[in-house]
């Protein structure tokens, strides 16, 4: 594999939340970018929320034309429109399963011998989405922040099976081509961030949970007093009750420690539907 060959093909799977942040990150760094999503219900969805992020760029004096990045971005519904792609990033629901099935699609349909298959996930070890391509020398994690277009940091994450190759070129793309940053972590569940970030959500879970505190009080002790931009419990529903409840579980599966176990009201909040931001009530009301 080429050191050399540069990213200018993107793809992306999943045109939600973090995969719009990808796709537009992408498209403003000049790249093609082909994004695939479920149906077409999901793809006009994600299509406009990348349509406001732009024109919240545009409005903010951060970016010139909405219409110029629009143009290197195409909506797809099948998987075959990424055959000729250089990169895809799998940013699709924070199961397992799902994503497994997936990787084992792209490996038969992405075309170019040196493509790299990365993976958004941000817990679930990159080995167990490797190993079922014929290819895992070029599949590792390449772990987003929300949201995308603002946050510099980018977690590279290889297997033990990742090339060194690999793992340069996609050094190369995050950093020379998005402008952001990259930490390289080892394949276990949680990365960097999150084996730090999820114990810390879920010990303010707890404090809720058993009384000891309301949730303004404990969002405002962090923020007033470690100087947190925002507490755990709004932070826990921007990321999505959801996905922290599926990167604890994740966490708590590899390691078995207490710290990562999800406390019974994240659990039943997220049975609720009750997923923060994205659902309009979580810790808070939207």
């Amino acid at each position: 594999m080429s050191v050399s060959r540069a990213v200018s093909r993107a793809g992306v799977v999943g045109f939600g939340l973090m995969g719009s942040g990808i796709v537009e990150v992408s498209a403003r760094a000049g790249l093609d970018v082909v994004v695939v999503e479920a149906d077409d219900a999901a793809a006009q969805a994600g299509l406009a929320r990348l349509e406001k992020s732009l024109r919240r760029a545009v409005d903010r004096g951060k970016l010139d034309s909405a219409e110029a990045v629009l143009e290197r971005v195409r909506v797809e519904t099948e998987l075959d429109a990424l055959a000729d792609r250089d990169l895809v990033v799998e940013a699709i629901v924070e199961q397992e399963a799902a994503k497994v099935e997936l990787f084992k699609r792209l490996d038969a349909i992405v075309t170019s011998p040196d493509a790299i298959l990365a993976s958004n996930t941000s817990s679930i070890p990159i080995m167990k989405l490797g190993v079922v391509t014929s290819r895992p020398e070029q599949v590792l994690g390449i772990h987003f922040f929300n949201p995308v277009p603002v946050l510099a940091l980018v977690e590279l994450v290889p297997s033990l099976l990742t090339s060194a190759e690999t793992t340069e070129r996609s050094r190369a793309f995050v950093e020379g081509s998005l402008g952001k940053q990259a930490i390289l972590c080892q394949d276990r569940a949680g990365f960097v961030v999150n084996s730090l970030l999820i114990p810390f959500i879920l010990s303010a879970i707890r404090m809720l949970e058993s009384g000891f505190a309301t949730a303004e009080d404990i969002d405002r002790g962090l923020v007033l007093g470690a100087a947190h931009p925002q507490g755990p419990l709004a932070l826990a529903d921007l990321i999505g009750l959801d996905t922290t409840k599926a990167v604890a579980e994740s966490l708590y599966e590899e390691f078995k420690e207490q710290l990562y176990a999800p406390p019974p009201l994240l659990a039943r909040m997220v049975d609720a539907g009750l997923l923060g931001r994205k659902t309009g009530r979580g810790f808070y009301d939207y």
